[in-house]
């Protein structure tokens, strides 16, 4: 009898195969403390053992960097510095010190107490750090006991192999070989993890947060599954199975008429260009976006660089991130948003209160302008970076003109300060900000007269637009970028964006929608930012059609008044 499981599709792709059940690796020690006599003789093991693991780390980074790319072997290199940060190991070593813990017992604590902090703070991105902070504990862990490392059994499967595991650590899924592993089955998991980062850099579909796959699944089943969609059958039936096979085969026809597009612009049939670009977070997904054929980043998210950590990142370690990403994208543009902290995003060592409504209080560009050497160092590694490639800085949740001139006050602080110092900056830099606070929208005219570009953040736009918390499942419904409310906000802002002469461009959910592509373009939008993997079915549609028919969709559009109509309408144009 077949069953079917609902999850996350994280990396997309059809795959079929025999599965491997993976059990959790468990590593056991005998000794939970220890003398007081024995303390520097434990604190000296720890830092063997954390010797070892870098060491580990750092190998197995040079194998990823041979096998998928530079770009993803510095997951690799993050969790080395993970493993060696002093926050962490002199954490280890007080508990050893003060509570006379083994060294096992101080890191097992130390490094699953830091993953539920980030666990318990709501935002998927920071959980997804979590498994990270797992796996350098599981790596100590391993080298303090002598346990062999489960990535040595992942790089010994046979071909056709789907993994189905409670969850893989980064290092693990790094191990893979990718010509024997076809698909990755998780229990554990979300789409921003650094094991569905590098699946989609490895092109294995992966479909994650099942729950029980580890329990209903045995080993040698024969396993389909649909990464686009997020859905596993175990055992499936012939008429399935027969049907199945069918869709990989068009699959592959797909992805060979689509990449024939990856270096063509995208460009309407009467000429019409539309930059289509890439939401990234982190410097490692840089690699993705020449994969895709993309035009450049429209969407930098920089929170990758603060959190997992007791202090905030230097302003050389920024430095050397954007310069890294910058070079690696030159000429291409690359926009990179300025910390968005607070809502869902806590770091730990900034003072952010606790709050009742933290989606509507004290965070993003308020937080920057309040905690400003922060905000002022950032904006200097920025800066220094720019001539390295071609760099556009953007404020998040700029609600009225005041917030804007307080930014830019606090940018030209940071460039006079380098100039000063005979530090050269670019003299190209743009200046914009989102476009996802309503207010904003409804003064667009007013904010586009004093900065050069807006993007249109779609996501919290909708939420404050509805009223509508899209973690909530009680009115996610609400939670649609169709409504002609928001729909009208979107088309101010590009109208009065247009009549001050400015660009703009979408970074939210909504770019990356196949039936919201050709409304975009017909409503005149400039540029589209959105994951990789979208970015060539949506160079397709704006190939296939004409500016004057987009500009038409548009026009009866805007005379709907249901978004269920309007999705409707929309949804049957792209599936032509």
């Amino acid at each position: 009898m077949s069953l079917k499981f609902q999850g996350i599709g994280a990396a997309p792709g059809l795959c079929k195969g025999k599965a491997v059940v993976l059990k959790s690796q468990k590593i056991e020690w005998s000794s939970s403390s220890i003398g007081a006599a024995d303390v520097d003789k434990e604190i000296a093991r720890f830092n063997k053992a954390v010797e070892t693991a870098v060491s580990q780390l750092e190998e197995l980074a040079n194998q990823v960097a041979a096998k998928v790319g530079e770009a993803e072997a510095e997951i690799m290199r993050a969790q080395a510095l993970m493993a060696s940060d002093p926050g962490f190991t002199e954490d280890v070593a007080s508990r050893i010190a003060q509570s006379l813990m083994s060294a096992e017992n101080a890191v097992q604590q130390a490094s699953e107490e830091q993953a539920k902090m980030l666990e318990g703070l709501g935002d998927e991105y920071l959980a997804a750090r979590a498994a990270d902070m797992r796996d350098v504990g599981r790596r100590i862990l391993a080298a303090l006991t002598g346990t062999a490392d489960r990535a040595v059994v992942l790089g010994r499967l046979q071909p056709d192999t789907v993994i189905v595991a409670d969850d893989l650590a980064p290092s693990e899924t790094a191990a893979i070989d990718i010509h024997n592993v076809s698909g990755i089955v998780l229990d554990k998991g979300g789409r921003t993890s650094h094991t569905a980062i590098l699946a989609r850099s490895m092109g294995i579909p992966a479909v994650v947060g099942l729950g029980t796959a580890t329990e209903d699944i045995s080993d040698g089943d024969l396993v389909i599954m649909d990464g686009n969609k997020g859905w596993v059958v175990v055992k499936p039936e012939d008429d399935l199975l027969k049907e199945f096979d069918e869709a990989i085969e068009r699959e592959e026809r797909r992805k060979q008429e689509l990449s024939v597009l990856k270096d063509l612009p995208a460009i309407t049939t009467d000429g019409h260009l539309i930059e289509l670009a890439c939401n990234i977070g982190s410097g490692q997904e840089a690699g993705l976006v020449l994969d895709a054929g993309a035009d450049g980043v429209g969407l930098f998210r920089t929170e990758f660089l603060f959190i997992d950590r007791n202090s905030p990142p230097s302003e050389e370690e920024q430095f050397e991130i954007y310069k890294q990403v910058l070079s690696q994208l030159a000429p291409k543009p690359v926009v990179i948003r300025t910390l968005d902290a607070g809502g869902d995003k806590f770091i730990p060592y900034l003072n952010i209160p606790d709050e009742e409504n933290p989606f509507l209080g004290f965070r993003a560009i308020r937080l920057c302008l309040e905690e400003k050497e922060l905000f002022r160092s950032q904006l200097r590694a920025l800066l220094r970076a720019s001539t390295f490639g071609t760099l556009r800085i953007m404020f998040p949740m700029v609600a009225d003109i005041h917030e804007l001139r307080a930014a830019k006050r606090e940018y030209e602080i940071a460039k006079a300060e380098l100039e000063s110092q005979g530090v050269q900056v670019a003299d190209n830099v743009q200046v914009g900000i989102m476009i996802e606070v309503p207010s904003a929208a409804i003064q667009a005219d007013v904010l586009a007269a004093e900065c050069d570009f807006f993007s249109i953040g779609t996501n919290d736009l909708v939420q404050y637009t509805m009223a509508s918390d899209r973690g909530n499942p009680k009115v996610a419904h609400l939670s649609d970028p169709f409504y002609p409310a928001v729909l009208r906000l979107i088309a101010r802002t590009i109208s009065e964006a247009h009549r001050h002469g400015i660009w703009v461009g979408m970074c939210g959910e909504m770019a990356g929608m196949e039936p919201a592509v050709p409304l975009l373009v017909g409503m005149g939008i400039d540029e589209l930012s959105m994951a990789p993997a979208s970015v060539p079915r949506a160079k397709e549609i704006v190939r296939s059609i004409s500016y004057e028919e987009a500009k038409a969709i548009w026009e009866k559009v805007r005379m709907m008044t249901d978004k269920d109509e309007i999705r409707a309408y929309l949804e049957g144009l792209v599936s032509r």
